[in-house]
């Protein structure tokens, strides 16, 4: 157990959308995806909202994975896997709400079970391996998701109740948006958003506004600060020391997982020289001797 001085790495965007039916999900996701990648076709959109993406292929030449019921999670992990293997860069997921509460997702596989308390224990890893694929890819990751207006029924101050309304609520399992790098909530029909979770701090405080694709070179712009993985790899390949390699683990402690094979190379390669340098001496040495016996 150690102290590590806090940096931050690279890191791949975790991006989402949440807002009412015709506020523009799908639209903004596409704006978003293209200032992040300058490339609609490294752009895959995982469409569950009956071929809705289509509607926008005007705009470029994105992918699109259409997926049907059953909605459940290990689906959702296969389209996301189909993507990395074709080398998006950007993968859409329009929208999450299916997996939570469509046909076959988890609701409804907790229904099919019982619907006891006891039975989320079956539900709950099957839906947090779907969460994990989302934010372990390798690719940036934007996600949609339903809203709906949220309400209770208080009691007042005479003891009578009352309906209040809370605003609009994310329809999928709450938590979702703690996961997020930031999420973006569209709150009417004119593609007004504003930002719910924002760790970049490049929205937070700001006046609603329109997400369009400068919105996502923003977004790329601060992902791509801090130390890179081919920062780290240069500097390895140049080091000429073991002290230097273990510098070199340290500063890029975020990055150690990728880094660790590439310091053992490259110490491998160290050593042999080193050997073969030793080696050298020692063949060099009994030469000098005996040549100046020789002299004598």
């Amino acid at each position: 157990m150690k102290l590590q001085q806090a940096r931050r790495n690279q890191v791949k965007l975790r991006l989402g959308l949440s807002g009412a039916s015709g506020f523009g999900k799908t639209y903004s996701a596409l704006l978003l995806a293209y200032g992040i990648t300058n490339d609609w076709s490294k752009i895959a959109i995982i469409d569950t909202e009956n071929n809705s993406a289509n509607l926008y292929a005007h705009l470029g030449t994105f992918n699109v994975l259409p997926l049907n019921e059953p909605y459940n999670p290990e689906r959702y992990i296969n389209a996301i896997k189909t993507c990395e293997n074709a080398a998006i860069e950007v993968v859409i997921i329009d929208s999450i709400t299916h997996e939570w509460q469509g046909k076959g997702g988890c609701l409804q596989l907790h229904e099919q079970l019982g619907g006891r308390f006891q039975d989320w224990a079956k539900i709950s890893p099957r839906h947090q391996a779907f969460i994990d694929a989302i934010l372990q890819s390798k690719c940036h990751v934007i996600t949609t998701v339903r809203s709906k207006i949220d309400y209770s029924m208080d009691s007042t101050s005479n003891g009578r109740t009352k309906v209040v309304k809370h605003g609009l609520k994310a329809i999928t399992r709450e938590g979702f948006e703690y996961e997020l790098t930031v999420n973006f909530e569209l709150i009417n029909e004119n593609h007004l958003a504003k930002t719910s979770k924002d760790r970049t701090e490049l929205f937070s405080g700001k006046p609603e506004f329109v997400i369009n694709a400068s919105t996502g070179r923003k977004l790329f712009q601060w992902c791509n600060e801090g130390l890179s993985l081919e920062q780290a790899k240069a500097e390895i390949e140049n080091c000429i020391s073991l002290d230097g390699l273990r510098h070199l683990y340290q500063k890029y402690h975020g990055l150690q997982k990728q880094v660790h094979p590439l310091i053992i190379q490259r110490k491998k390669e160290l050593e042999s020289v080193s050997s073969q340098l030793v080696k050298k001496e020692n063949i060099v040495e009994p030469s000098k001797t005996k040549n100046n016996g020789t002299q004598n």
